[in-house]
């Protein structure tokens, strides 16, 4: 069918929701919009899926997400009774419609006879990965579009262990939901109906209290809360989303008494009034933040993303200056003090494993090096972080230390399965309290690990291709990239390719070797100077991204290459 063919069809429908009719009506003479909104169906994959707010088979809004909670119940009919039977754990964000979206599913999921357990008000990405594993059900639902701009929202499924839903299965998903014929003909159960049926359980304060106990055991060194953090100064921000209830909960709980919340952002509006993109990896998310911190004289600027997974930070200068804190440099001083503190006190176990994606800094695995503790990488998603954990479990042969990605994203215990803001707010705060403690900062934590291992400089950029043509167009450049076979950057010789589509390592001498990970579109070029490259599709949003990590002996020498590095890979992809 072609667009319009689509757009008729919803046009037409007579029991339309009023809302998503009226907006039909208002994109009328809107072509590109139509287009968009009704060329493809929104692509649905192994985090779920995610996009623009409106009607159309290419949009978020009540008929592709019952088709989402459709293709999960008709998964879960193949399931024996018990583990059918065990339901499904739903939560939601801050967005426009997410409670609507998530209430949705459940009457979806209860038309099948499938139990849910959704919760009574906005909570956090990973709170509902604690669900999941503490109520035990088989699965677990998302309701976010996580950091994106209020234009957007998303729909993610977990697994029974608390992870996004395994390969396997969400493909078996995805191949349901391509299935149906007729999103118009999903069926539902009024929520009424389902409650005297028992099939759908409001949730709440009796699952905070257990989440929140589990991240105030994070603290490896309550003593030093107690001494230095009670009295230290925090500034938190949650961006308008679920953190802003959880957030200011835990650290009440751990110790830190003396915090301020941007109050303005600690209002949970689907606009994010004060904010371009909710999202802590942008500067412009800390500037009310920054104010309130060089009033206070704040030791430590904190911000959560809308569905509190992600973590950014910003640490005080010499100057009085606040300067952002890259998600490499976060996940470095919280791992250096993670693996110093265990070996301090004795309990760094022997067969401690640190997990990280491959697109991120390298100066973890030298931390990792330093303390005997072994370094796993795995592809960008940290639903590869949690199998690694449960993998972990199932052999009986390492101890989970720490995971993390590059974007912001950490998890400090795993009593969760996914990035957990929450835990890593607690965490960062101690790690501020000990150099405190010291008569330092943040910042000089992060200068003593420079000169420790080096200077690691690492740096993310990306181009957005938007349209109903993008996904072509970042197939295109990718398949470009394949071909060109670059043998240099900046003068500095490639010494392996590896090419996770093929699952082959190509080394200068032309020899090759395979690589080990999961299939993946993603290119990663080692140099000669131990600069790495790498070049990646977004799996959620509409962009290619390109990584770059370098190190010097100096911070002067690892920026100067950085630019190097960058200049030549943006010649490259423009030739």
């Amino acid at each position: 069918m072609t667009w319009q063919d689509n757009y008729q069809v919803w046009k037409n429908y007579q029991d339309l929701d009023p809302a998503l009719a009226q907006e039909l009506t208002d994109m009328a003479g809107d072509q590109e919009a139509l287009e968009n909104a009704f060329t493809k169906p929104m692509a649905f994959g192994t985090a779920g899926m995610r996009g623009l707010i409106g009607p159309g088979i290419g949009e978020m809004n009540i008929y592709t997400v019952g088709a989402a909670a459709e293709g999960l119940a008709r998964f879960m009919d193949t399931l024996d009774d018990k583990d059918k039977q065990r339901g499904v754990a739903i939560s939601f964000d801050s967005r426009y419609h997410s409670r609507e979206f998530a209430h949705h599913s459940a009457q979806v999921l209860g038309a099948h006879g499938i139990p849910s357990f959704v919760f009574d008000d906005i909570r956090p990405t990973p709170e509902l990965s604690f669900a999941v594993r503490h109520l035990h059900t088989y699965a677990g639902i998302m309701i976010t579009a996580s950091h994106n701009p209020k234009q957007y929202n998303g729909f993610k499924i977990y697994g029974p262990d608390g992870g996004q839903m395994p390969p396997k299965a969400a493909d078996q998903i995805t191949e349901y939901v391509n299935g149906i014929d007729n999103m118009f003909t999903v069926k539902t159960v009024k929520e009424t109906t389902l409650r005297k049926q028992n099939l759908v359980h409001i949730i709440g304060e009796d699952v905070d209290e257990d989440y929140l106990a589990g991240v105030k055991a994070v603290s490896i060194n309550p003593k030093l809360v107690d001494e230095v953090g009670k009295d230290m100064t925090l500034i938190y921000t949650p961006l308008h989303g679920t953190g802003h209830i959880i957030g200011y909960r835990a650290l009440k709980d751990t110790g830190y008494n003396h915090f301020t919340m941007v109050k303005e952002q600690a209002i949970a509006d689907p606009e994010f009034p004060t904010v371009t993109h909710p999202n802590p990896e942008f500067p412009e998310a800390f500037n009310m933040a920054i104010e309130l911190g060089k009033k206070e004289d704040a030791d430590l600027l904190v911000a959560t993303d809308p569905d509190a997974d992600r973590l950014g930070a910003a640490v005080r200068m010499p100057n009085g200056e606040y300067q952002l804190m890259t998600g490499n440099q976060i996940a470095s001083v919280l791992l250096n003090y993670i693996l110093k503190a265990k070996q301090d006190a004795g309990k760094l176990p022997a067969d401690g494993m640190v997990v990280k994606s491959i697109v991120s800094t390298e100066l973890a695995t030298k931390i990792a090096d330093h303390y005997g503790v072994k370094m796993v990488n795995v592809l960008t998603g940290f639903k590869y972080i949690a199998e690694q954990i449960k993998l972990a479990e199932q052999n009986h042969d390492h101890t989970f230390l720490f995971g993390f990605e590059e974007s912001f994203g950490y998890l400090i215990n795993p009593f969760v399965r996914d990035k957990d803001a929450i835990q890593s707010t607690i965490l960062l705060a101690e790690v501020a309290a000990y150099y405190k403690q010291q008569g330092l900062t943040l910042y000089d934590g992060i200068q003593q690990l420079y000169k420790t291992y080096g200077y690691y400089k690492e740096k993310t950029t990306a181009k957005e291709f938007d349209g109903v043509d993008g996904a072509d167009k970042m197939a295109a450049i990718m398949k470009s990239l394949r071909e060109s076979k670059p043998t240099e950057f900046a003068g500095i010789k490639v010494e392996t390719t590896d090419d996770y589509q093929t699952q082959v390592a190509t080394h200068q001498d032309g020899s090759t070797e395979k690589l080990s990970l999961p299939v993946s579109n993603v290119l990663k070029y080692w140099l000669e100077d131990g600069t790495w490259i790498a070049v990646r599709p977004s799996g959620t949003e509409p962009k290619i991204k390109f990584y770059i990590g370098t190190n010097g002996k100096t911070d002067a020498e690892a920026t100067q290459k950085l630019t190097d590095f960058e200049k030549a890979l943006t010649q490259w992809v423009k030739d």
